[in-house]
């Protein structure tokens, strides 16, 4: 087959570099943006952290701008280097910027060598090495007791099967041990504290809760014969075979049920302080009501002071005013101007972050305005990530960026933007309302009902459709799993 050439006409989208840096720094929630901005200070140079009040020279450019300038990559070639305009970096009155103007003696620096405490804190792993000391043990023992520690889970529980750490311990540890051996250093492990630990499963973890409390009392003993012969009925609410089976009285099987509800089922969770960090919110926004009027304000850790180096201006002036230009220095003139416009970049994409943010919020705002206002649920109107999308004339996949990993502080709580979006559905009237004003009446409905006589989905669809409210049985389960709401078997007490 002969080889043959031709032209073909293809249209194709392509970012450019500061349309990407802003398309992820949009991802970037406010309490990891202050890390990202001290990774770039510390890979660019001659990107500088500033006071407030100082004023960059730069013209910024627009994002979505095609101009040559940003969509080029900067190769190092000698044309590069003679397109070079330095002009654009170096103004002339940047001599009259004055020390005075950067640094404000008001607000001196913290002293670096100052002793920050830090607190001290033992994994879940460390307290149970703690009490692994405890045991008199040989060496092959210790090892053994290592590995089935090592082995479990942040809920406490031992997931992985004797064989598998029988294999481990051949092949990392060189130990030829058999299930009994494991199996005994297991029993004495789950001595330790919290009650629970080093269970294979929930069943096991409620058992050893129940052993380590005082025999004595019936009720204690029943919830044990429960757990050992009656756990499915039990996890299934199937309390009359229970009753049955056992030949209890109604306050007896009351007592045995509050039993076990008081044991932990991830006993794990019970050092959860000691062993993991805890998680705060960082809002992105805060809405206040001012007499009537909702105004919104950016988390200020969303605007940072940033400009480019004034070093590496200078650097630049020199060149300018130099006549013997070589090939390093021409090199070096390369890297600095990548640098600057790598600097200025940031700096635009930072700003234009701000703006969409701000832009995407006020616009969230004034769809749910009834809802700021109120903070009732009911008041929220349908609104999905098209209708925010047209109104600030966005593309659909930048709302939603924002929507998925930003906050909002109101007079009612803390919420994530993406609370505010739901679908509509319509009432016998004609009206559209939001689903999750659906989903709180139905909530409100399931809170009221009688424990011992749960409404079936049914009888919610029935209630819903009492309300005005044009819903199917499928629906109204659909929406109860997404409420994390058991079906009415489920959530019947005695």
């Amino acid at each position: 087959m002969a080889l043959q050439q031709s032209f073909q006409q293809k249209l194709l989208q392509k970012l450019s570099p500061q349309q990407i840096q802003l398309m992820k720094l949009l991802q970037v929630p406010t309490a990891q943006l202050e890390e990202r901005i001290k990774e770039e200070l510390e890979e660019n140079p001659a990107l500088e952290q500033v006071d407030e009040g100082f004023e960059d020279e730069f013209d910024i450019k627009d994002e979505f701008s095609n101009s040559e300038d940003i969509d080029a990559e900067p190769d190092g070639s000698e044309e590069e280097y003679d397109n070079i305009d330095i002009s654009e970096y170096v103004h002339e009155s940047d001599d009259e910027v004055g020390d005075y103007k950067l640094r404000d003696d008001n607000y001196p620096e913290l002293d670096d060598n100052r002793v920050i405490p830090h607190k001290a804190e033992s994994s879940f792993n460390e307290i149970m090495l703690q009490q692994l000391g405890l045991l008199k043990l040989n060496d092959e023992e210790q090892i053994i007791a290592e590995q089935i520690i090592g082995s479990l889970d942040d809920d406490g529980y031992l997931r992985r099967d004797v064989n598998a750490m029988i294999d481990d311990l051949a092949f990392r540890q060189n130990i030829e041990a058999n299930q009994q051996q494991i199996n005994s250093i297991i029993q004495q492990i789950q001595q330790f504290d919290p009650p629970g630990i080093c269970a294979r499963n929930l069943q096991e973890c409620l058992l050893l809760q129940l052993k380590r409390k005082a025999a004595s009392s019936i009720d204690i003993d029943f919830a044990i014969k429960v757990l050992e012969k009656y756990f499915d009925e039990f996890t299934k609410k199937h309390y009359d075979k229970i009753q049955k089976g056992l030949n209890l009285t109604d306050d007896q099987l009351k007592a045995i049920i509050n039993q076990i509800v008081k044991l932990s089922p991830k006993p794990g969770s019970l050092l959860e302080s000691s062993t993991s960090n805890e998680n705060y919110i960082t809002p992105d926004f805060f809405i206040t009501n001012n007499a009537g009027k909702l105004e919104l304000t950016l988390n200020s850790k969303n605007a940072p002071d940033l400009r480019v180096s004034e070093g590496y201006r200078d650097m630049l002036r020199d060149y300018d005013k130099g006549n013997h230009k070589d090939k390093r220095q021409k090199e070096a003139v390369i890297f600095i101007k990548q640098k600057l416009d790598a600097a200025k970049w940031f700096i635009d994409a930072i700003k234009q972050r701000q703006e969409t943010l701000l832009n995407t919020m006020e616009a969230i705002m004034k769809y749910q305005h009834d809802f700021f206002l109120t903070g009732d649920e009911t008041d929220l109107r349908p609104m999905i990530l098209k209708d925010v999308a047209e109104k600030i004339g966005l593309d659909i996949s930048t709302i939603s960026r924002v929507a998925n990993s930003k906050f909002v502080q109101t007079e009612f709580g803390t919420y994530r933007l993406k609370f505010f979006f739901s679908e509509s559905l319509q009432t016998e009237s004609g009206e559209e309302v939001s689903t999750r004003e659906v989903k709180k009446i139905l909530t409100d409905i399931i809170t009221a009902e009688s424990k011992k006589r749960p409404h079936s989905d049914e009888k919610l669809t029935e209630m819903l459709i009492e309300k005005g409210y044009n819903i199917a049985r499928r629906t109204v389960a659909k929406y109860r799993e997404q409420l994390n709401i058991p079906v009415a078997r489920l959530r019947k007490n005695l």
